[in-house]
């Protein structure tokens, strides 16, 4: 069938319609308030020092924010706090026992844990951006702040603190009345927003002759293979075999059908190199603002490009993909499950047996999306810098438009799929992140 088909039965769905046009509204309010400036703040000049001074957090994070950041507007802090919050109780989950059985118990329990991780956004977001304001009075004797003290402190905490809890609202008004996840969307719009810029800019370049058209062209098709390759890892999947034995419960048979369970290559998403970029960048970013020699040359060697990043870089995101596997993926209470239901893998006997072959295909299969993250994450950094490209083109946030992109494709024919309309392929269907 073709696209247009499809996209005809879209809006002969009356639900998904309305679902679609309030998560492009929301949206559009979000982008909106990423215009508004902070009161007291000399918004121009600030952004251009930030964008010189602190380039490789600066444009890490604002990507992030859709360009909020630099130019310190009320929604400088972005969504970041609320992952971070997320991530944080996620660890703390493993940690703490209590935690860990308020996640196993339902709806409930998850209700629980998101106002957890409400309440955590709120303190990172005043500590946040407590540190912003001071460190803005600081900079340059004050010459971005009209009337520093308490008042220009207590003003900048309440509104970034309060523009990072509309976001969260909003994220989550799209995930419960829209369509897709809302924080992950809400991500994507700030990356997308920068797109027509870049665009732009790349096309004022050629025409001046700063940079080769040959090269331009290199770097879109460099793009379009890295697309293809993430989504084709994505979507990938090592399914080992279920088999459930036959139960008779009074005059009925139960089980006896064969499964199967599915294994992501990358299990940990977009996360390890979220982590790995923030542990690395932050050193580098402070170092920067530092005028010491020494200092300088630790804060250029921990840049992008550099051979040091580049190996500390690829460590962190290997450990980290292994790292938060394990946190969200655990095979003894897979195999726990599966002896309860009646459910064995094939050749492998119940309990500790299956919970270590689960492991140990779990630990293969997480190395090998480790390194695809790795490689992902690291190649086209290294061009950007090579031939100096003048837009930001990094793995990271090419796996979060496609992976965000791939998740809201999926519900969107889910919802066709589930009212007899065919999907957006002729075989099969099509499956996001989550399967």
């Amino acid at each position: 069938m073709a696209f247009g088909s499809v996209f005809q039965n879209i809006f002969r769905i009356e639900e998904l319609k309305k679902r679609i046009g309030f998560t492009l509204m929301m949206l559009v309010v979000y982008r909106i308030g990423a215009h508004i400036p902070t009161p007291g703040i000399n918004g121009e000049e600030l952004s251009k020092f930030l964008t010189n001074q602190a380039g490789a957090l600066m444009g890490f994070f604002d990507m992030f924010s859709g360009g909020a950041l630099s130019r310190l507007t009320i929604f400088a802090l972005g969504i970041m706090p609320y992952i971070s919050a997320s991530i944080i109780l996620q660890l703390l989950t493993v940690v703490f026992p209590a935690l860990a059985q308020m996640a196993k118990e339902g709806e409930a329990g998850r209700k629980k844990i998101t106002q957890y991780t409400r309440y955590g956004t709120i303190v990172i977001s005043v500590v946040q951006s407590i540190g912003i304001a001071v460190g803005l009075e600081s900079m340059q004797q004050g010459a971005f702040v009209q009337n520093p003290g308490w008042a220009f402190r207590l003003m900048t905490m309440l509104t970034l603190t309060s523009g990072t809890a509309f976001i969260m609202w909003l994220g989550e008004q799209i995930t419960e009345r829209g369509i897709g996840n809302g924080i992950s969307l809400i991500i994507f719009a700030g990356i997308i927003a920068r797109f027509p810029a870049a665009v732009i800019n790349s096309v004022r370049l050629i025409r001046d002759d700063q940079i080769p058209l040959l090269l331009m062209i290199g770097v879109v098709i460099l793009m379009i293979a890295v697309i293809a390759f993430i989504i084709y890892v994505e979507r990938g999947q090592r399914r080992i075999p279920v088999q459930y034995a036959k139960r008779v419960v009074g005059r009925k048979m139960y089980g006896g059908q064969s499964t199967h369970l599915p294994l992501k290559v990358n299990t940990s998403g977009v996360i390890p190199p979220i982590f790995a970029s923030s542990i690395i960048m932050f050193p580098a970013t402070i170092a920067g603002f530092v005028a010491v020699p020494w200092v300088q040359n630790i804060a250029q060697q921990m840049s992008p490009g550099n051979t040091l990043y580049t190996v500390l870089y690829v460590s962190m995101i290997v450990f980290f993909a292994f790292f938060y596997t394990a946190i969200i993926f655990n095979p003894v209470d897979i195999a726990d499950n599966l002896k309860k239901y009646g459910g064995f893998i094939p050749g492998v006997r119940p309990g500790k047996f299956t919970s270590d072959y689960i492991y140990k295909v779990l630990s293969r299969i997480t190395f090998g999306g480790a390194l695809y993250l790795a490689a992902v994450c690291v190649l086209p950094e290294i061009l950007i810098q090579r031939f100096n490209i003048p837009f930001y083109f990094g793995g990271t946030s090419l796996l979060i438009v496609v992976g965000v992109a791939l998740d809201t494709v999926s519900q969107i024919e889910s919802h066709l799929i589930t009212r007899s309309y065919d999907g957006f392929m002729k075989k099969g269907r099509l499956r996001g992140r989550r399967g």
